[in-house]
């Protein structure tokens, strides 16, 4: 997996696309009317196993090394949408810039479901 680079005096450091996925998770759960990140299939499988996996999570750096988000979402009941997918996107961004200093370029919310809470 790619990974954002620095170099400082001192030697390198790198955030692997995990992290950047892991970051993107939390933030999407914390606001209210998120039920989960929805599962895909190498997810939904490591999940069986009793494995967490940010693999439902797609991180992508451009050439600008700015970073591209597709995060699955399951909306709960009730809840307005496309709020909660803006709130979302607010949200992922502001704690990435804030834990990585990384450029966010896109952060794409795909409402895969709607539950009950």
């Amino acid at each position: 997996m790619q990974r954002e680079e620095t170099r400082t005096e001192l030697g390198l450091i790198r955030i692997h696309k995990n992290v950047i996925a892991s970051i993107a998770s939390i933030g999407a759960i914390e606001i209210e009317g998120v039920k989960r990140v929805a599962n895909n299939l190498a997810s939904g499988i490591m999940e069986i196993i009793g494995k967490a996996s940010p693999f439902s999570i797609k991180v992508d750096f451009n050439k600008n090394e700015e970073v591209k988000i597709d995060i699955p979402i399951i909306v709960k009941y009730g809840f307005n949408i496309p709020e909660v997918a803006n709130r979302v996107q607010d949200n992922i961004r502001m704690s990435l810039e804030k834990m990585t200093s990384l450029s966010v370029k896109d952060i794409n919310v795909n409402v895969q479901g709607v539950e009950r809470g």
